[in-house]
């Protein structure tokens, strides 16, 4: 069970992904190998060894990061679990990658100001399913 955050090439200036046009596709984000330097200039520590399906453990938290068997990445979704600093460090490689995302949880955009209460809820809704 994880927050899910899905990086895609989302149109920026839509302030809510009910706004985005019915016929709008989404072009790739670009060469994977080159997604995961910038991911890991943000995050060095990484582990891309499997290019499709990297993953960052923190003390704090762990993001995996799904991009997929083609050499071209379309889209990134990034399961995230553990504490509190994670979304933030989503806010900060949204930023660093320059790149919008929807937040599985809220059915919305990311948004920095909205993340951490995001996360939050995912958390509990988490942590009733694991008392279950």
């Amino acid at each position: 069970m994880s927050w899910d955050i899905l990086i895609q090439d989302l149109p920026g200036d839509v302030a809510s992904i009910v706004e985005i046009p019915d016929g709008f596709r989404p072009q790739p984000l670009g060469d994977r190998r080159e997604l995961i330097t910038k991911i890991m200039e943000v995050a060095p520590t990484a582990d891309f060894s499997d290019p499709a399906w990297g993953q960052l453990e923190t003390p704090d938290f762990v993001i995996e990061f799904n991009m997929g068997g083609e050499a071209i990445t379309d889209a990134i979704m990034l399961h995230v679990r553990g504490g509190d600093p994670a979304a933030e460090f989503v806010g900060s490689l949204l930023h660093h990658l320059g790149r919008r995302a929807v937040d599985s949880s809220a059915g919305e955009f990311f948004d920095d100001a909205a993340a951490a209460d995001s996360f939050a809820r995912w958390q509990a809704y988490r942590d009733k399913v694991i008392e279950r």
